[in-house]
């Protein structure tokens, strides 16, 4: 021993080593009896189309991907006071929850307000996000009927639709919003 280490350091090291390929080999085998064909291997239970449509519901800015339903601005009035106007204020104003009406041609300022009406390219989009992440409560919880009314309604707060709007799947996507220009294109083939 020169500098206080053990003679046996190294048969420690090697020791050490063993139990943990030991360790790491054990933990490779899932039960008994049960034939390990790789990582995936027979882990896990197949996915159905099923399983798979409730995951799938994202909506393109061309609306592939809308489901069926409709819903008009005095509907989504009645929802939006009911599920969002404890956070979105009364009128889509703002509260605990961001704004989302206003701010027209304020991008450019020193002080932008970005809400749907001035930042948002897609009206698709502000289906989307309400039928995944609304009301924050309870993402996931409106029916289609009451996103394209809430849809309808926000729209018609910010003037980009009329008050007569009843918006569906075919519809919504041909809501021309203001800012539609304002992003760059997305390069990449079959991207919108």
């Amino acid at each position: 021993m020169r500098d206080g280490r053990s003679a046996r350091t190294p048969a420690r090291v090697v020791l050490a080593a063993l139990i943990s390929l030991a360790s790491l080999a054990s933990c490779s085998s899932i039960a008994p009896g049960v034939q390990n064909a790789g990582l995936v291997g027979d882990i896990g239970t197949p996915l159905t189309d099923q399983d798979l449509a409730a995951w799938n519901i994202d909506v393109a800015p061309d609306g592939r991907g809308l489901p069926a339903g409709s819903g008009d601005v005095a509907t989504g009035a009645h929802v939006f006071a009911t599920k969002c106007a404890a956070c979105h204020g009364a009128q889509g104003e703002g509260g605990l929850g961001d704004p989302l009406v206003g701010g027209q041609g304020t991008l450019t300022s020193a002080k932008p307000k970005r809400t749907v009406g001035s930042y948002w390219p897609y009206a698709t989009t502000l289906f989307d996000y309400i039928r995944r992440a609304m009301p924050y409560n309870a993402s996931e919880s409106l029916s289609a009927d009451e996103v394209y009314a809430v849809s309808a309604f926000l729209l018609n707060r910010n003037g980009i639709v009329p008050a007569d709007t009843r918006l569906d799947a075919a519809s919504l996507p041909r809501v021309a919003m203001p800012n539609r220009d304002g992003f760059v294109a997305d390069p990449r083939p079959g991207r919108l």
